[in-house]
């Protein structure tokens, strides 16, 4: 388990939420930073809801 706001923890989220790769690059979400994550991760969120 990771600990809440680091990378591992986006990485799960977004997987949770079925992305596996990033939407423009199409490269491995492990291979970005953690604020790109975060990015990708608060954006997908509001598509969600």
């Amino acid at each position: 388990m990771a600990y809440q706001g680091s990378k591992g923890w986006y990485v799960q989220k977004l997987r949770e939420l079925g992305v596996r790769y990033h939407p423009i690059d199409r490269r491995k979400l492990e291979l970005y930073k953690t604020y790109v994550l975060r990015n990708l991760y608060l954006e997908t969120i509001k598509k969600v809801k």
